[in-house]
């Protein structure tokens, strides 16, 4: 099993990355902060808008560490890697499957078959450790229609039809996710889903966390040799990581939703923390992208027994298994694509 390695977030804007040697060197107006050897780090994602060496970008490239930069805020703006891995083989067959109407549309119905389990497990979970506290009841109908939904895509291979389902499971779940916010409900309250931009504090956690992910499933779909751009469910645009955003679906309410709703009902992010900009953007601080960056890499960290593997993995390594798992489908290796199911 591949060794979790470490990713160097950089949140600070004023931060330059460059290269001693075989380490990474963080500078904040030329005083040295931090100095990483290259072989400990996976990737880079620098929140920063000073840069990086083109020495550091060639050693990265080199060494296979993906660079990702991304604003302040965490929008996405570019990602540099080295020469594509894998063989050519295996992405010529990837691009035929996605191609098939058919087959695409039964790799979505798993994919999305594992997200509405899992958004079905976060809201059974809370049933569980907040009843006295949240509407039992609201979440009990809620998560009946999901269980509804699952067996609805469970038996569909339109792709069309398994869209609707996912867009239908993602607005009862999302309907009612501000029940699952128990603490500090007068700064975190969500009234559904938005995006582009956030438009309340959940939200702009949520699509931040989301970030994250995405960006680590890129460089592990990159890492088994698949193209990231082309995906099953989410079909092919420019700039779009359509597979890496097929692949996160499964994972976003067991890795990210959970996260959040912890930060929050912990009291370990505050309404404080968060600023709303002239568009009705909300945007984190500083030291609140700071503390759920550390939160982020501190639940990479956890062990659970891996379902279909049935071996113990670090959860940060989630990513890459399923983007192995995938890889292994696309060659034939496996005859279906077995997603993540919380259990």
């Amino acid at each position: 099993m591949r060794k979790l390695l470490n990713v160097l977030y950089v949140t600070n804007p004023e931060a330059y990355l460059s290269r001693d040697g075989e380490n990474v060197v963080v500078r904040v107006t030329e005083e040295e902060v931090a100095r990483i050897p290259i072989h400990l780090l996976e990737s880079i994602v620098a929140f920063n808008y000073i840069g990086m060496s083109p020495a550091l970008m060639g050693l990265c490239a080199e060494r296979k560490v993906t660079v990702s930069f991304l604003t302040e805020h965490g929008k996405f703006l570019a990602t540099v890697h080295g020469p594509t891995s894998g063989n050519v083989l295996l992405r010529r067959q990837q691009y035929r499957l996605t191609e098939d109407e058919e087959t695409s549309g039964m790799v979505a119905s798993w994919l999305v078959a594992a997200k509405i389990a899992n958004c079905r497990a976060v809201l059974q979970r809370a049933i569980r450790d907040h009843g006295s506290s949240i509407d039992v009841e609201k979440l009990r109908r809620a998560s009946q229609r999901l269980r509804d939904s699952l067996e609805r895509v469970a038996a569909c291979t339109d792709l069309s039809v398994v869209r609707g389902i996912e867009g239908e499971a993602a607005s009862v779940y999302f309907a009612c996710f501000n029940d699952l916010i128990v603490a500090q409900k007068e700064d975190f309250a969500m009234d559904g889903r938005s995006r582009r931009p956030p438009l309340d504090n959940m939200n702009a956690m949520l699509s931040f966390l989301y970030t994250l992910l995405t960006n680590d499933m890129k460089s592990a779909l990159e890492t088994v040799g698949l193209d990231p751009a082309v995906g099953f469910l989410h079909r092919d645009r420019p700039g779009r990581p359509s597979l890496a955003l097929d692949l996160i679906e499964e994972l976003r309410s067991y890795l990210v939703d959970r996260l959040a709703l912890s930060l929050v009902n912990r009291r370990q992010v505050s309404g404080k923390g968060f600023e709303r900009r002239e568009n009705r953007a909300i945007h984190m601080t500083a030291d609140t992208r700071h503390t759920v960056i550390s939160a982020w890499q501190r639940r990479k960290q956890d062990v659970i027994t891996h379902p279909f593997l049935k071996e113990k993995i670090q959860i940060g390594l989630l990513p890459y298994v399923q983007a192995l798992l995938m890889a292994r489908y696309i060659r034939g290796d496996l005859d279906g694509y077995p997603p993540f199911f919380w259990q």
